[in-house]
């Protein structure tokens, strides 16, 4: 069983996959929109990831503002998990991606990656993120499973 994490964004939405043990997670593409409506290859490309990965839950990123309050893009968001439970046919869970971008952007940075490049790899950086923070908090779940 594999995990997809994604990034979802008004231009792209940054994808990454779980190994099949479920312990690390590897980004693996930044999906292009030509503008924020239009979401049909969008859902049609993460379908063939999905396939081909053999993926059977994906982890949305849900962008909660600082002080936990859900804003336009966490309705954006809402919307888009729908689509996807309904296109891909596999549950969809949404999980807290606040500063995760912040995160993405320091990274880049502390990599050498240069200010002109990060934009390139920010969001699937940022998949990579969430879904390493949901796949912790599995194993963390299991850990405390075992010991109570």
């Amino acid at each position: 069983m594999r995990i997809m994490g994604l990034d979802f964004g008004s231009k792209t939405v940054g994808v990454a996959v779980s190994d099949a043990l479920l312990v690390t997670a590897q980004g693996i593409e930044t999906i292009q929109r030509k503008s924020p409506g239009k979401l049909r290859q969008t859902l049609a490309r993460i379908r063939d990831l999905t396939e081909e990965y053999q993926v059977e839950k994906i982890v949305l990123g849900f962008p909660k503002n600082m002080n936990n309050t859900e804003g336009t893009r966490c309705e954006a968001t809402l919307e888009f998990k729908e689509m996807l439970e309904t296109r891909c046919g596999i549950p969809v869970i949404l999980w807290d991606e606040r500063l995760t971008t912040v995160a993405a952007e320091q990274s880049l940075r502390e990599s050498g990656v240069r200010r002109e490049n990060r934009k390139e790899y920010v969001d699937k950086i940022a998949a990579v993120l969430i879904l390493q923070g949901y796949l912790d908090s599995l194993a963390f779940q299991a850990e405390n499973n075992l010991e109570g």
